[in-house]
């Protein structure tokens, strides 16, 4: 009978339908203890609120019936006055369809709804945001209604019913959308406007992915408890490099493609395991990309130079394919992997009955794993400026992580998702203070006494980068600033209390949420359109994850460092002042451009040190290009696409070229008449720095240097900084940090 039995099992697996695009690393079927311990799964999940009950899921059903009633209507009406016969307005139709994490099953309580809405050919674009918004401007149970139509995906946002929801649009090119229309159909995308495609592309990915998975419930069970412990541990953001929810579906589908038959509790033990040893940057991919005639741009390094510099491609499996990770920096990477590997042991150990969830679901404590770190405030006079502005200024922390990372003495710059509020005593100006924390890892360096770092020019290019965007799309207002601050460990005590400093073991999704201060309501405006502001069901964690050295790059041993001079906070501060004009015709200014200057002294907590060093033999930073070479991929078909490909540490533009290649060849020359002059102005000083530093003046450059900034970080790359309307305080951030050694 056994050997029957086991027969049985073998022949039904042989049946079983291929999912990935290789074969399936095993197909046993879980056993009574897998149950056992995927039940504990749950019951470790739920004190974090990350399942609705019955009631609340019918809300949400019958929210979304009046808002997909509403947009008939609304279709309706609009076919109407564009005098459409009488018989076509009859059958034009109209439909709500919803993707992300409601979609996907795997919405937390409270989360909002990624909705889309889709009309037919001759409802135009601006007819939604008008027509359809004064619709719902006048709708009972509508609030806090807002229209971005900016963002990279234009967006509707509002309140139905306590429900949060996020509206896009898309027009098809036929004439009536009727109730059981399939998105998935490549043909749909024919004779779209490239708003329309990134809208409809967030419905398509997501219905491919539960289309890929060979059982639907093990999928979503698994993918919250990976999306709770990604949150828990501080790496869930697109926008600041880490991975948003589409980046998080994929990889746990296709963890089980590998394991079909695997229970929740399995799955996630072999998540970590598959994506712990993964050889990045070889891609993660659910099908086969297909082929189309409809000649969309898609995610191709054969074909196009720039994809080989991504540096952790999750390709999306709808066309047109696309890299959902194009933020993930060096950085951002290391971090990942490293809880990939550190998931790995704790579940482990879990599954051998040695411990519990609870440990896997554990926050690590961001401000006790490094000794520097750096402090980005962003300040406006009024609640509704610094939501705006916050919103901004986050969506471009990765660019100040980018230049951080290329600069040659860093070796890791590890921001924190969580930002904090201020200190309104150290802000009096500004009743509105919200707080970033990146933590720093600096390079050994062989044969050095003492190193002075200078990381001025670092954070002036991210300070250009933030107000050049503000000024493009007229947000930059009265009051509107940037501070960025080095600090060491044991002075956070001044920033934050003491409870956020100590490692806290209990802490449920709506205490996180609580406790993230005012964020902005504003949609990211440029970010990835694949996995934009969409997937909004979260609150990110206090604490974020544990530090880590890349391969190349030894950490720093706490014992082995020191530091000296100790003054106050070097900061650069960004103010803008009144009645800014827009700027026209002028190139971006780094630091000393002719602008009008004062010098705003900071107002750094009492008794509070902070080691730097002002115009002492500073060593020129220059651009470090990584040239390692990852190896085959053991688990995925595209084995050889990236392999021999030099890799940078940021992701670049999307539209890398030859001209982009220039670009860096004449920043790099820039960059060294930068520091001709840079030394000319230090010999200055050294009679000033010989008897005590009684006079330190403000750092200047050659004020004929006038340059872009390398990073094309934004499509308007090109639009000038309002150099001469913003007060650029000019305090340096140096420091010298001594007997470090290189490996």
């Amino acid at each position: 009978m056994k050997e029957t039995s086991a027969n049985t099992v073998l022949d039904s697996q042989r049946k079983q339908k291929h999912y990935g695009i290789t074969s399936p690393i095993s197909l046993a079927c879980p056993k009574e203890i897998d149950h056992i311990y995927t039940q504990k799964l749950i019951d470790a999940m739920k004190p974090f609120g990350v399942f609705e009950d019955e009631e609340e899921l019918n809300h949400r059903l019958v929210v979304l019936g009046k808002l997909n009633n509403l947009v008939k209507e609304w279709i309706s009406d609009v076919s109407e006055s564009k005098n459409l016969p009488p018989s076509v307005v009859a059958a034009v139709g109209g439909k709500i369809f919803t993707f992300g994490s409601y979609r996907l099953g795997v919405h937390t309580k409270g989360a909002d709804i990624d909705a889309l809405c889709v009309a037919p050919r001759h409802v135009e674009r601006s007819d939604f945001f008008q027509s359809f918004f004064e619709k719902l401007k006048h709708q009972d149970g509508i609030r806090n209604l807002r229209a971005v139509e900016d963002a990279f995906v234009p967006v509707i946002k509002f309140e139905f019913d306590g429900i949060e929801i996020d509206l896009v649009f898309a027009r098809l090119a036929i004439q009536t959308i009727s109730d059981n229309l399939d998105l998935r159909d490549d043909s749909r995308l024919r004779s779209l406007d490239i708003r329309c495609i990134r809208s409809l592309n967030g419905c398509r990915v997501t219905d491919e992915i539960l289309h890929l998975v060979p059982n639907k419930e093990t999928f979503r069970l698994t993918l919250r408890a990976v999306k709770l412990w990604a949150k828990r541990r501080g790496i869930y953001s697109n926008m600041l490099g880490f991975l948003g929810g589409v980046s998080w579906a994929m990889l746990v589908a296709r963890t089980c493609q590998l394991y079909p038959n695997a229970a929740a509790s399995t799955l996630v033990h072999k998540f970590f395991l598959v994506f712990s040893k993964w050889e990045w940057p070889n891609p993660v991919l659910l099908k086969q990309p297909e082929e189309s005639n409809l000649n969309l741009p898609v995610w191709d390094p054969r074909v196009n130079p720039s994809d080989r510099y991504h540096l952790m491609p999750i390709i999306t499996p709808a066309y047109p394919q696309q890299n959902s990770t194009y933020n993930v920096s060096t950085s951002t990477r290391t971090v990942m992997i490293e809880e990939f590997k550190q998931g790995l042991s704790v579940t482990g150990e879990i599954l051998q009955g040695k411990s519990d969830w609870s440990k896997l679901l554990e926050p690590p404590n961001f401000f006790q794993k490094y000794r520097h770190y750096i402090v980005l405030t962003a300040s406006a006079s009024t609640e509704e400026n610094h939501l705006e502005w916050v919103g901004l200024v986050e969506s471009k922390i990765r660019v100040l992580v980018g230049n951080l990372e290329r600069n040659e003495f860093i070796t890791l710059a590890h921001v924190n998702p969580q930002s904090f509020p201020g200190n309104k005593e150290h802000y009096k100006d500004n009743n509105y203070v919200s707080m970033w924390f990146l933590g720093i890892i600096f390079r050994r360096v062989e044969n050095a006494e003492s190193v002075n770092i200078d990381l001025t020019y670092d954070i002036q290019s991210f300070t250009d980068t933030v107000y050049r965007q503000a000024n493009n799309i007229n947000m930059l207002k009265e009051g509107m600033k940037i501070e960025a601050t080095h600090v060491k460990k044991k002075q956070l005590h001044h920033y934050l209390p003491a409870e956020i400093l100590q490692k806290k073991k209990k802490q449920s999704l709506s205490d996180i949420n609580r406790s993230s201060g005012p964020q902005s309501k504003r949609s990211s405006l440029d970010s990835n359109c694949l996995d934009s502001s969409r997937d909004t069901d979260n609150g990110t964690p206090f604490n974020s994850p544990v530090s880590t050295n890349k391969p190349s790059k030894p950490d720093i041993s706490p014992s082995r460092e020191t530091e000296r001079n100790n003054t106050e906070p070097a900061a650069v501060i960004v103010e803008k002042p009144l009645n800014v004009p827009p700027a026209q015709g002028l190139s971006i200014p780094v630091i000393g451009a002719k602008v009008d200057s004062v010098v705003k002294a900071v107002s750094p907590p009492a008794v509070c040190t902070i080691p730097t060093v002002v115009g002492r033999n500073v060593i020129p930073r220059t651009t470090t290009p990584h040239n390692s070479i990852q190896g085959q991929l053991l688990l995925n078909g595209m084995a050889n696409i990236t392999k021999n490909l030099p890799k940078r540490s940021h992701s670049p533009s999307t539209d890398m070229s030859s001209k982009r290649i220039k670009d860096i060849e004449k920043f790099l020359r820039l960059e060294s008449k930068f520091q001709e002059s840079r030394a000319t102005e230090n010999r200055k000083r050294k009679s000033v720095d010989a008897i005590g530093r009684e006079c330190m003046p403000i750092p200047t450059i050659d004020t004929s240097r006038k340059k872009r900034l390398p990073s094309k970080e934004l499509p308007d790359s090109s639009s000038p900084v309002p150099a001469n309307n913003i007060r650029v305080i000019k305090n340096s951030i140096r420091l010298t940090l001594n007997r470090l050694r290189l490996h």
